[in-house]
């Protein structure tokens, strides 16, 4: 990880728990975003975004080095056994280069969430509803809420289901 203990912000929340880089940006969509220098960000998943695709298998970029690119445009993808899904960028500006790790070892993405397991870099500007880590702790919050209701409410349909 690009910070030390002291950095991270602890989260936990049912039965899910991760530590936050504080200093980051972060997006709704559950990305995470380190200007390496300025202009250049450096973007991965959070924690939360890889343990709802699972174990990742497989991923690919539809962009190349030096294409233009803008927010929420589909950029790649990222294939797990729980689920598959398009990679959408968070940025305006320029592709420079996707994760050469990546290729090699698809699993960095889970198992060194901030830090190795980055997945491409923009030069550019962040989209404009980027937060910081406190802001996404409350995205958080909402989503692992839905999730829980969904949970509860299947839960109660069964039992339903079984006194009929």
């Amino acid at each position: 990880m690009d910070c030390t203990p002291d950095d991270v912000v602890r989260y936990k929340r049912s039965r899910f728990s991760t530590r936050l880089p504080e200093h980051r940006l972060y997006t709704a969509s559950h990305s995470w975003l380190w200007e390496r220098e300025p202009g250049l960000w450096r973007v991965g998943y959070t924690k939360f975004a890889t343990r709802m695709l699972g174990e990742l298998v497989e991923h690919d970029f539809e962009v190349k080095p030096g294409d233009a690119v803008k927010v929420g445009q589909i950029i790649g993808w990222v294939e797990g056994f729980k689920a598959a899904s398009d990679v959408y960028c968070v940025l305006d500006g320029e592709f420079v280069t996707g994760n050469p790790a990546l290729t090699a070892n698809v699993a960095l993405l889970d198992e060194d969430t901030y830090g190795e397991g980055w997945l491409y870099e923009i030069r550019g500007k962040p989209e404009p509803g980027a937060m910081d880590v406190q802001g996404y702790t409350g995205i958080l919050d909402l989503a692992i809420d839905k999730i829980q209701g969904k949970q509860e409410s299947g839960d109660r349909d069964q039992e339903s289901e079984g006194n009929e």
